[in-house]
């Protein structure tokens, strides 16, 4: 499957930072079930991987499923055997550099016109953004001005709000943590997580 039209179809990608594995499991359910197909389990969840590895089996490939806050090599290859889809990073790290040599798709964390053309080069599906809301949409605007084509995704800080307003600057997608998954991460109801991803399904129509 081709990341990057499937991301730009979606628009939308859930970011999952969970107390541990059970709970990442279960906020990927109440999220599927939603209509979420986009989802990144981050590695700062305790035992994220196996977290991974689980939904990979419990899911057909039309559920993406990625591995986030990738930052060393032995991450990427740990997420690349779990069968994560692909690879996020916070910045241009060590993780980001072997995922391109394991031919896992990577959206590389960056900020600066240099952060992104330097992923760019390195060899990044796509450029996450992060943390957009420094800037806001408007920054996403500029930096498509002399980038054009650039496949950016925003990150950090958008909101339902703000979420259309990034895809209007040019993004091809947001990725979404805390005010999506809220406390359903840590133990909150799972219900009010499939009202919040309603709420931002119908944001990015």
């Amino acid at each position: 499957m081709d990341l990057l039209p499937e991301l730009r179809a979606r628009k939308l990608l859930a970011i999952i930072r969970a107390d541990g594995a059970d709970r990442a499991l279960e906020c990927i359910r109440t999220l599927v079930d939603a209509g979420i197909t986009a989802l990144e389990v981050s590695l700062t969840t305790p035992d994220g991987v196996d977290a991974i590895a689980t939904a990979r089996k419990e899911y057909d490939p039309s559920i993406l499923i990625g591995a986030g806050t990738v930052v060393t090599a032995a991450q990427a290859d740990e997420v690349a055997a779990a069968g994560a889809g692909f690879a996020v990073t916070p910045a241009i790290t060590r993780g980001a550099h072997r995922s391109v040599e394991l031919g896992l798709p990577l959206l590389c964390g960056a900020l600066t016109p240099t952060e992104v053309v330097a992923a760019l080069d390195l060899g990044a599906t796509a450029v996450k953004i992060f943390p957009a809301k420094v800037y806001g949409p408007g920054y996403l605007r500029e930096l498509l001005a002399p980038l054009p084509g650039t496949p950016l995704i925003a990150v950090g800080g958008v909101d339902a709000q703000t979420a259309p307003e990034y895809l209007a600057a040019g993004a091809l997608a947001v990725g979404v943590a805390s005010p999506l998954l809220g406390n359903a991460a840590t133990g909150g109801p799972q219900s009010e997580l499939a009202t919040r991803a309603a709420t931002f399904l119908k944001a990015v129509e």
